[in-house]
């Protein structure tokens, strides 16, 4: 097979979805690796790197319409939406492969099967122990969360642990995590590990042995409405109005007591649901920092803006960070390689041809078009 592997060129995007090192093993296993001059730059990853790996360099028109399988980080570029319209250089009959932001983007899927491209989207891949190595989410949610403690404790005006100094003892900051998925997990971690005092909320009782298990104290609204807050595929679900309102009222109490807040609570292809208001954030402490990890799909926090830092009144800092994994992009793009590297074992097949099982659990989730068709049932209308 002919895999491409091009530049990404939305805003604040520094990652690229192959490594020299999943280029090599890619290239030992019979394929031939395009990869676009400069994709790998914002990684630290050189061309030299890719051609000592046995890849060959090429311009980006060549990445695209030369490879049988494409692989991106974002969705490519559509006409109008910047230098280069991404869309019209992939080749009928070529297979896409990338977080392609489908449920949000329905217009640009039906593009994909228009085009005779077969794309599928790996931030769809079902979290089952077998696609444990192809889960996007988990590889980048995990790097964002522990960047996420450290971009707090730069914007925080003081420290995180508790200091006994000659001139004083410094009592230690607290920090709060508003979702305790992989991302939330981290941030706990990360700030506990730099001496912060922790608590962590999340909708999910579930999620309570988590967060005790890494020395965090968890907050519980009530005991029986967490029991079903829950999906099958260990997603957080939407939480009803009684819910919600008494969980903003407990954590708004919290808030009050608190400096430092990473919140990381995200409904699949739904907005953010909305966790601290302006009110809440007006009763805490000058000083504190907000991280919203959310902003992108609307945001955590009132207030909180996309890549932007916002001072309010009581001197509350809000950072609304644009594409968090991506400001780790080495370690980012590496793990991400390797989520990909495992996906394209399930289809090309041992005699290295193209081979798309329709009755494979995760090839079902994650395959959006197929043969000019929208196939993914959730996404039949676009």
């Amino acid at each position: 097979m002919k895999i491409g592997v091009v530049t990404e060129r939305r805003a604040h995007e520094r990652r690229v979805a192959a490594s020299p090192d999943t280029v090599k093993r890619l290239a030992g296993q019979g394929h031939e690796l395009l990869v676009e001059a400069g994709a790998g730059a914002t990684s630290s990853f050189p061309d030299a790197a890719y051609e000592r790996a046995g890849a060959r360099v090429v311009a980006h028109g060549e990445a695209y319409g030369n490879a049988d399988i494409v692989l991106k980080v974002q969705r490519p570029l559509m006409n109008g939406e910047g230098a280069v319209d991404e869309m019209a250089l992939l080749r009928r009959g070529s297979v896409l492969v990338g977080l392609l932001a489908p449920l949000q983007q329905r217009d640009q899927v039906a593009g994909y099967a228009r085009a005779g491209v077969t794309a599928f989207a790996m931030e769809l891949v079902p979290r089952i122990t077998r696609a444990q190595t192809m889960d996007v989410l988990s590889s980048q949610a995990n790097l964002a969360g522990y960047k996420a403690v450290l971009e707090a404790a730069a914007a925080f005006g003081r420290a995180f642990p508790m200091m006994m100094t000659a001139a004083g003892t410094i009592a230690p900051a607290r920090a709060l995590v508003m979702g305790a998925g992989v991302a939330g997990l981290q941030a706990i971690a990360t700030a506990r590990r730099l001496g912060a005092i922790v608590a962590a909320t999340d909708v999910r009782l579930a999620a309570k042995e988590q967060v005790e298990s890494l020395g965090a104290t968890f907050l519980v609204v009530d005991l029986e409405a967490m029991k079903e807050m829950e999906t099958t595929g260990g997603y957080a679900k939407e939480m009803g109005e009684d819910f919600a309102r008494r969980q903003q009222a407990y954590v708004g109490e919290a808030l009050q007591k608190t400096d430092i807040v990473i919140t990381t609570a995200l409904i699949p292809g739904r907005p953010a649901p909305r966790l601290i208001t302006k009110d809440m954030v007006a009763n805490m402490r000058p000083g504190s920092v907000i991280v919203d990890l959310a902003v992108e799909q609307g945001g955590n926090v009132e207030g909180a803006q996309y890549g932007n830092k916002v001072v309010t009144a009581n001197g509350v800092t809000i950072l609304g960070p644009a594409n968090m994994p991506s400001d780790i992009a080495v370690d980012a793009s590496q793990l991400y390689a390797r989520n990909l590297l495992a996906f394209l074992a399930l289809i090309i097949d041992k005699d290295k041809a193209l081979h798309i099982d329709l009755n494979d659990e995760i090839v079902k989730a994650t395959l959006l078009t197929h043969d000019g068709s929208v196939v993914h049932p959730q996404l039949a209308g676009a």
